[in-house]
């Protein structure tokens, strides 16, 4: 009951000036709601990031090649096609876990259909890449590895190729014409949407990575290849098999710098989610300089409090009010100056972070533990700030107090 008291006479205090008091519940409510909205923006970048990883496929291994030197300078992975066929077929027999594994031949080069010409992306691919890459098909199927054998002209066609090329009909069955050589189209991709580097993922052409060699590039090793291991727990062991047996077959020598790079998709997820966090952080701790800032404000305001209600410590003194009795009822103004600030921070955070992926498009996701952490931090910012203040109006001097005019 005596704790209801105190909450009761605090609200009391504080709707007696209820401007002051709005004003100064201000700092707190734009700390609060700055970082929900700002974590909620973090949180969204990251869990965009991850789906677009999860978008690339299951458990995949690139192996990229190239590191090419010129004049002592190194040129980078993929400067060079260090990668051949003979390489891919000994990682497809000799390494244990490796599920499938295509080379990807890339190339641009002008498509035409009927009267429509464009100049779009050509991806050499094996008959498995669709499947362990997460591509599904709106309409059709993929290409078989008798293609592959084959070198059969036969094509897989991107939602935005097909759109600029065939409208809305279906594009399964119509040849194209690449390069002057004709295509049948097998399959219609559905859409996947951007990349990383905000790139049209669906503006591709997909054909046999020996029908892309043969007739595009004229090349004879790979700038990279693509692999699906068994499991995510395996990704490191088999990417180990792999750098052994390249360099094997490679004769790269102890000490030596590999003339490839492997890199698995959980290395490539947790790059760029340390980046997404590190943003995170980065603007979550910003906007809770607006929270500190908050918490002097109510320490000023109760300051001022205490020197404005000095006789009435006083009168409650000689009444019977003990130290304790003013520290805890000035501290109780002080947090509930924070909690109520607290959670209308909390409405303007997650009001904003709405406002914001709705108007701007930004992927915005609100955690309810973003929310608990605000709102405790903001209650600790409260009895922080609210403790000076009610301890130096419980230390006043009663007889003193009386006397203040």
């Amino acid at each position: 009951m005596r704790l209801l008291a105190i909450i009761r006479i605090a609200f009391r205090a504080l709707l007696k000036n209820v401007l002051r008091t709005s004003l100064t519940m201000l700092g707190i409510i734009i700390g609060v709601g700055a970082v929900i909205a700002m974590v909620s923006i973090g949180n969204g970048a990251k869990a965009q990031i991850e789906a677009n990883i999860a978008a690339l496929g299951q458990n995949v291994i690139t192996v990229m090649s190239g590191n090419l030197r010129r004049g002592g300078f190194g040129m980078g992975f993929g400067s060079a096609g260090t990668l051949t066929r003979e390489d891919m077929a000994a990682i497809e027999r000799e390494v244990q876990g490796v599920m499938a594994i295509s080379p990807e031949v890339r190339a641009n080069a002008q498509v035409a259909a009927g009267n429509q010409n464009l100049s779009t992306s050509i991806l050499g691919v094996a008959a498995s890449f669709p499947d362990f890459r997460n591509w599904t098909f709106a309409s059709g199927g993929p290409f078989t590895d008798q293609d592959v054998k084959s070198q059969t002209k036969v094509a897989l066609i991107g939602k935005t190729t097909a759109t600029s090329l065939f409208g809305e009909t279906d594009p399964v069955g119509q040849t194209i014409r690449i390069k002057n050589a004709p295509f049948t189209i097998v399959g219609a991709l559905n859409p996947k949407g951007a990349g990383f580097g905000g790139n049209d993922q669906d503006d591709v052409i997909m054909i046999p990575w020996t029908s892309a060699m043969t007739r595009l590039t004229g090349g004879t090793t790979f700038r990279n290849f693509t692999l699906q291991g068994e499991s995510a727990e395996k990704l490191d062991e088999i990417s180990e098999e792999i750098s052994n047996l390249l360099r094997q077959r490679h004769r790269i020598q102890e000490g030596m710098d590999d003339d490839f790079f492997i890199r698995t998709q959980t290395e490539t997820l947790e790059t760029f989610t340390s980046t997404a966090k590190t943003m995170t952080v980065l603007l979550g701790s910003i906007a809770g300089v607006s929270l500190l800032v908050g918490g002097i404000g109510i320490m000023n305001i109760m300051l001022v409090s205490v020197t404005e209600r000095t006789r009435e410590i006083g009168i409650r003194m000689a009444v019977g009010a003990k130290s304790g009795d003013i520290l805890s009822q000035f501290l109780a103004e002080a947090v509930a100056l924070s909690l109520v600030g607290g959670i209308a921070g909390i409405a303007i955070g997650v009001g904003a972070s709405r406002l914001i992926s709705s108007q701007m498009g930004w992927p915005v996701l609100t955690s309810s533990n973003a929310i608990m952490v605000a709102f405790l931090f903001a209650a600790a910012i409260g009895i922080f700030f609210g403790f000076y203040p009610a301890r130096k109006a419980a230390q006043l001097d009663p007889i003193e107090s009386l006397r203040y005019e």
